[in-house]
């Protein structure tokens, strides 16, 4: 399962993202936005997302779009077990044109189990970002020693409260 969510920066790529993931057969749940509004609140569409990993964080995924990713990112990782990498694309044309930099998604879920990708969409192709969802989507945790990191974060044995 692959939830999808996104506020109005986001919304165009998420409804061009949705009929991809479909077509790739993922089952996909949208929870909105559901119509372009200039004025809707990304926080509303995105911990609904959150939510829904958090419930099974090990079996589901989710993708959130916003202007930069960054607030989407924010409000997914206060949920426990809910891990967001965020992407914004390559950071030049010339690396773009070459498939991005693409090593960061791959890393996300190696090693940082990563269940949740935050997109900025105002700095990404819909082509890049389709390149960038289907491999973090096939990309495995990696495991190993990296298993003992997540479950310090999961168990907030960072010394956070």
């Amino acid at each position: 399962m692959v939830y999808l969510g996104a506020d109005h920066a986001g919304y165009q790529l998420k409804e061009k993202l949705k009929v991809f993931l479909a077509e790739k057969g993922y089952e996909v749940k949208d929870f909105g936005a559901f119509a372009f509004d200039p004025d809707d609140d990304y926080p509303d569409f995105i911990r609904l997302v959150a939510e829904a990993v958090a419930q099974n964080p090990n079996e589901t995924r989710g993708v959130v779009l916003g202007g930069s990713g960054q607030g989407e990112a924010m409000v997914c990782n206060r949920y426990k077990s809910v891990r967001a990498a965020v992407y914004y694309g390559s950071p030049s044309v010339a690396l773009a044109k070459k498939g991005g930099n693409l090593d960061i998604i791959k890393l996300s879920r190696e090693h940082n189990n990563a269940n949740v990708l935050a997109i900025g969409a105002r700095f990404i192709s819909e082509e890049e970002a389709r390149s960038a969802v289907e491999l973090w989507l096939t990309t495995p945790f990696g495991g190993g020693r990296h298993e003992r990191r997540i479950e310090k974060i999961d168990k907030n044995k960072l010394g956070l409260d």
